[in-house]
This record gives structure tokens, C-alpha cells and sequence, in this order.
């Protein structure tokens, strides 16, 4: 069984590195790969893992919409399915899937329930999937997953982001999909502090030397592994899905 980890949160919180720093903290805490899934348009997951996506699951769930398939001689769901096979990119350690830019004109409801019931299965190939999500939360019940063990609430520590990430928390729990711990995970923490929103997950410190490592091009998995910010990950992580 696979634990799904939903990050969420405002443009410009930090959520997606945050989400490449909990697959590089997940990688060899399972016999199975990590699964990480880009679900923001803006696609940025994968440069901070340092691959590059060789397709993109939007295409298929175009050509789905269109009528349309480069596997001829097979039904429709078989195409599907292999499209989104064909749509992983492996790595050492775990895979990306990218979902890609959103949805066009014309009707995706038969599209995203495809999409959902193969995504579903495809995680059960996987010990913890991670899914990067963009700034809203509604396309979570369209097609990602039903399932959420565990949905961070990316914020900085501030009156605005504490407004922020209760609408988040208020939206996500009007949605048709099983999440069983949400909570906010407080980013570019200069200093502990108490606010009066939904359950904190922890606090993750500002970490000079991780944007440094990243605004040279590198990658997540350059950093050290006394990193205050990836320490602070892997003690939430640790934490709310027991894992050592």
C-alpha cells in the first residue's frame, strides 16, 4: 500500500521544493520507487529533481478528448493507460509524472475519471507517491488521486499566509476524496511562532544555504544532509507517517 503525500499552497510559498525535498527524503524508505507527480501547470518539479519530463500526461488526456490515439487497434482505456505509462520518466531512486497544462475547451469529465482510476492504480506500484500540486485545490477531485494520507498546507508564517492556508484547509474539505491528516506546514521560518489557524504540521526553517544550492542550477539532491530545511522534512515526515 502506498502513502500519497498532497502538497498545496499560494504561489510563491515554496511548495515545490518542499515536495522534491520530501521525495529525496522517501527515497530508500520503501523497497519500491517514489512516485512524484507535477500537478501545477507551471511544471517546475522536475527541474528541481534534476529531470526533465520526456512527456506530459495532458497530451493524453487530450487525444482522449479529441478522439484521438497514437496506439491504433486498442480500445479507448487501453490507450489511455499506456499513454500515461509512456508519460512516466524514471530516475534513480524515483519517477516523475508530469500532468502538464490544464485542461482546454470541451468536456474532460470521461477523460478524468480514466485518468484518476489509472492513477490510482499506478501508485499502488509505488511505496509513497508525492504529488506537487498548483495553487487551488478543486482539480484534486478531477484527476489526481481519492486518496490523501497526508495533504501539507505550504505557508509562510505570516497573518496573510495563515488566511491563506485556511481557505485552503476549508476548500479541501468540501471535496469528494478521503484525506486523513491536513495540516500547515510553516516554510521560511526565521522564528517559531503561534497562529490561530488549523493544525500546524511543523515549521520549516529559512535555509540560506538550500536557495543558494538551487539558484546555481542545482538540484535538491545537491544538498547537505544537515540541510536545516530537508532535517526539518524528514522529522515531519518521520513524524506523521512513521517512518524512520
Amino acid at each position: 500500500m502506498s502513502h500519497t503525500i498532497a502538497i498545496s499552497g499560494k504561489g510563491g510559498s515554496g511548495k515545490t521544493t518542499i515536495a522534491a525535498l520530501m521525495v529525496h527524503a522517501l527515497i530508500g524508505k520503501s523497497p519500491q520507487a517514489v512516485l512524484a507527480v507535477d500537478a501545477d501547470p507551471n511544471s517546475c518539479l522536475g527541474l528541481t529533481l534534476g529531470i526533465e519530463p520526456e512527456n506530459i500526461v495532458a497530451e493524453v488526456r487530450e487525444e482522449a478528448v479529441a478522439g484521438t490515439s497514437k496506439t491504433a487497434g486498442t480500445n479507448r482505456a487501453r490507450s489511455f493507460e499506456f499513454g500515461i505509462q509512456q508519460a512516466v520518466t524514471e530516475a534513480k531512486g524515483f519517477d516523475l509524472l508530469t500532468m502538464g497544462r490544464p485542461e482546454g475547451p470541451g468536456c474532460y469529465c470521461a477523460a478524468n475519471n480514466l485518468l484518476r482510476k489509472f492513477l490510482d492504480d499506478l501508485s499502488k506500484s509505488y511505496g509513497f507517491v508525492v504529488i506537487d500540486n498548483e495553487a487551488g485545490m478543486e482539480h484534486l477531485s478531477r484527476r489526481t488521486t481519492n486518496n490523501i494520507e497526508l495533504l501539507c498546507i505550504i505557508a509562510e508564517a505570516t497573518p496573510l499566509g495563515a488566511i491563506t492556508a485556511q481557505r485552503i484547509f476549508e476548500l479541501a474539505n468540501k471535496l469528494p476524496i478521503s484525506i486523513k491528516q491536513i495540516g500547515v506546514l510553516w516554510n521560511k521560518v526565521q522564528s517559531p511562532q503561534q497562529l490561530d489557524t488549523i493544525e500546524n504540521l511543523g515549521f520549516i526553517p529559512y535555509d540560506e544555504s538550500l536557495y543558494e544550492t538551487l539558484n546555481r542550477g542545482k538540484t535538491v539532491f545537491d544538498i547537505q544532509e544537515d540541510s536545516p530545511a530537508f532535517s526539518a522534512i524528514k522529522a515531519v515526515l518521520s513524524e506523521k507517517l512513521e517512518i524512520e
